[in-house]
């Protein structure tokens, strides 16, 4: 009897073994990396076939049979369930929620490929036959001219084509239809002249790419200096080679811009990311199955697609917090990237002008090649950058938020007929709402954050959770009608700008105005077309654009992010700072940053605004290992929920007291562990949360003390690995 090993696709914690299930007849044809339908309990599910066994064991009860199958071939790839055991062993999830990123949506789901139908000329044909058939003898001559045409050309099947089928001078074939919302996006190609720089770094790797082996490299360059080149030289090599490139962004926002860079060299490009429909995926992984494409261009998800024969892996602004997955299982990109490169033998580049903590620390190491682009490519100088003290502004009698520097520096701009990009990193039009007689704070009833208020649709919005409610016109607590609207979002930003600036073509974007597939690029297309003068809006306007008319760069409340409790606050305040001033002076004009703070003394600030990444590392670091935070340990971070806040805080308590005595008290290298303290939303949707931290030098230590006290399998507990934040 022909038996599966099956894997249910659930996304249930406790469900961590496989079951058989009968093969029936029809079906025999399947093996280890199929998809199929099932039933489960008492209900009709899908599952991943692990392995697929001919046996004569008698079982005790009769075996289920697999319903259906899902796709017409084989859908996990040797490699996808060598990473998917990976995954599941790391990140400790469950296997199926680990295959489960390799799929084009949560559950598989039987999507009918799209034919067409294509015309071909089989016969020869005589004109004169032709005179009262005159749209036959268009078809025919068009025929003539090129091999195979669609149907759809001639408005589909219609009788003057079915009547030259019955005469045998046309033929009709199907072919699959494989959709590429980026298949117009074309760009010529420059000539560009690469620095000394440049290829002195391209031949270095190059000698990795050429021995097939795993290399892992952090290019370090400055805002400008043409790290985008070197990707483009490396998957010239790459190609040549007979081996395809995995190319990852942070943000969707960038995959136009560097798909246009891509496309102007190599033909077969083909761009993944969360807003395709699953369809379109569902067409770029048959794509890549077939052979048809040789470089793959996303966002973290591109690194699930079915690839093999990888020969270039690159993770452009590698420090990027998007990498990191927000949902279970809670995986950072970069992780998985290495991995898969070591699978793959192929090179990894991770690429910043503010590369994280981490990832310059094993540079320095000698745990990664360091590669360094210390000038722009264009030889143009990095943009002179001013520091505004806004207490200072408020003293002179400036309430408003541009100070008089940036205010001069958009006057002249515009005077100018350049372009400006202003970064405020708050979305919405107020950040909060509140009672001026009793300071009640309108909060999201399902996480407790304060609410932002939205002018464009009159909503409060939670900009966590997503819940939407009417502003109150009375206090809910005091019912007083004193309710003030306190902050500035980028919505209030534009109504500020039109009044000050009202010559001014502005253009916002942020999560309001990027609903849509393309919205992202359509804007910053507009902007680099000139159409607008000002790019505002959120930290998506601080990544990665390159547009030569942009003298101008404004940062307001530069330093609003190192408010928050996070080991990471000044890392991040100077990667934003930084990268946002290197959107300037990218052409042949001089660029010119303001930078509004309240904290001038903060090293993050002063460090951004000279430009000077080396410096604020040598002293973050000290902090960084005084506190025993990464790079110096790794952190493992656990999120205890129930509704019962005493039952969760006592089972909190009960593995901290476990993990002293088992791990900290008995461990050779140092094993620390904090909490349980209230997580940073302490109460969502009426569950109570509590955050435990877990600093270690030996993750594998952590990993087996969690998977012994059951905490991977257990409903109540998030287990967050290498964590961004650490509540």
């Amino acid at each position: 009897m022909l038996t599966a090993e099956i894997c249910i696709n659930l996304a249930l914690k406790n469900i961590l073994r496989v079951y058989t299930y009968a093969v029936p007849e029809k079906f025999n044809f399947i093996e280890r990396g199929w998809r199929v339908i099932v039933p489960f309990n008492r209900q009709i599910t899908d599952g991943f076939i692990i392995d697929v066994k001919d046996t004569d064991e008698t079982f005790e009860f009769e075996l289920k049979e697999i319903f259906d199958v899902v796709d017409n071939e084989i859908w996990f790839t040797p490699q996808m369930l060598s990473m998917s055991d990976w995954i599941s062993d790391f990140y400790l999830c469950p296997l199926s929620q680990a295959m489960a990123l390799f799929m084009a949506g949560r559950h598989s789901k039987k999507i009918a490929p799209k034919f067409e139908k294509i015309l071909r000329l089989v016969g020869n044909f005589d004109e004169s036959e032709f005179k009262r058939a005159k749209k036959q003898l268009e078809i025919l001559k068009r025929l003539s001219e090129v091999k195979k045409i669609p149907a759809s050309e001639f408005g589909g099947m219609n009788p003057a084509i079915n009547a030259l089928v019955e005469k045998k001078l046309v033929a009709v074939e199907e072919r699959r239809v494989l959709r590429d919302s980026y298949a117009q996006i074309s760009a010529v190609q420059k000539n560009i002249e690469l620095t000394a720089d440049q290829k002195k770094i391209i031949d270095t790797v190059s000698l990795y790419l050429k021995i097939k082996m795993y290399a892992g490299f952090l290019l370090h360059g400055v805002t400008g200096s043409g790290k985008t080149q070197i990707y483009i030289e490396l998957t010239k090599i790459v190609r040549q080679l007979g081996r395809r490139a995995l190319i990852l962004v942070p943000e969707i926002s960038l995959t136009g811009q560097i798909v246009k860079n891509f496309k102007a060299y190599f033909p077969d490009v083909l761009v993944i990311h969360s807003k395709l429909s699953i369809a379109e995926r569902n067409d770029i992984f048959y794509k890549i199955r077939s052979g048809e494409v040789g470089i793959i261009i996303g966002a973290r998800s591109a690194i699930f697609t079915p690839l093999d024969n990888v020969g270039l892996v690159v993770m452009d602004e590698e420090q990027d917090s998007s990498y990191k997955q927000d949902t279970p299982p809670y995986y950072h990109a970069k992780i998985i990237a290495e991995e898969f490169a070591k699978i793959q033998k192929a090179t990894l580049i991770l690429g910043s002008a503010t590369p994280s903590f981490e990832t310059y620390y094993r540079a320095k190491n000698g745990q990664l090649g360091y590669l360094e682009l210390s000038q722009r490519a264009l030889n143009n100088p990095l943009p002179e950058v001013e520091c505004i003290d806004m207490r200072t502004e408020l003293k002179a009698g400036n309430k408003s938020v541009l100070s008089f520097a940036l205010k001069n520096l958009l006057d002249e701009t515009l005077a100018n007929h350049e372009q400006a990009i202003l970064l405020l990193n708050k979305r919405g039009y107020s950040t909060f709402i509140m009672c001026r007689d009793c300071g009640e704070v309108v909060k999201c009833p399902d996480c407790g954050l304060p609410m932002h208020y939205h002018i464009t649709d009159g909503t409060l919005k939670c900009h966590f959770c997503e819940v939407e409610q009417t502003p109150p016109t009375i206090c809910p607590k005091c019912k007083s009608k004193r309710i003030k609207y306190f902050g500035t979002g980028t919505q209030k930003l534009e109504e500020f700008l039109q009044k000050e600036l009202p010559t001014a073509k502005i253009l916002r974007m942020d999560r309001d105005t990027t609903v849509g597939k393309f919205a992202q690029d359509k804007i910053l297309e507009s902007f680099k077309r000139g159409e607008f003068d000002i790019l505002f809006g959120t930290k998506m306007v601080a990544k990665g654009h390159d547009v030569a008319n942009v003298t101008a760069v404004g940062i307001l409340s530069a330093d609003s992010v190192l408010n928050f409790p996070n080991f990471r606050a000044a890392e991040e305040c100077f990667n934003l700072i930084t990268q946002a001033a290197g959107r300037a002076g990218r052409g042949n004009l001089p660029g010119k940053v303001i930078v509004q703070t309240y904290n001038t003394d903060a090293d993050a600030v002063k460090f951004a605004c000279r430009q000077d990444f080396k410096s604020f590392y040598e002293v973050e670091i000290l902090n960084r290992e005084m506190l025993f935070f990464p790079p110096f340990c790794r952190l493992v971070k656990l999120i205890f929920t129930s509704k019962n806040k005493t039952k969760i805080q006592d089972f909190a308590e009960r593995i901290v007291n476990s993990f002293k005595l088992e791990v900290s008290a008995t461990s050779e290298v140092r094993q620390e562990i904090l909490g349980p303290i209230p997580a940073e939303i302490e109460n969502l949707r009426g569950e109570f949360r509590i955050a435990v931290l877990i600093k270690t030098l030996d993750l594998e230590i952590v990993r087996g003390f969690l998977r012994f006290h059951n905490l991977h399998t257990s409903e109540n507990v998030q287990i967050d690995i290498d964590p961004l934040t650490t509540n």
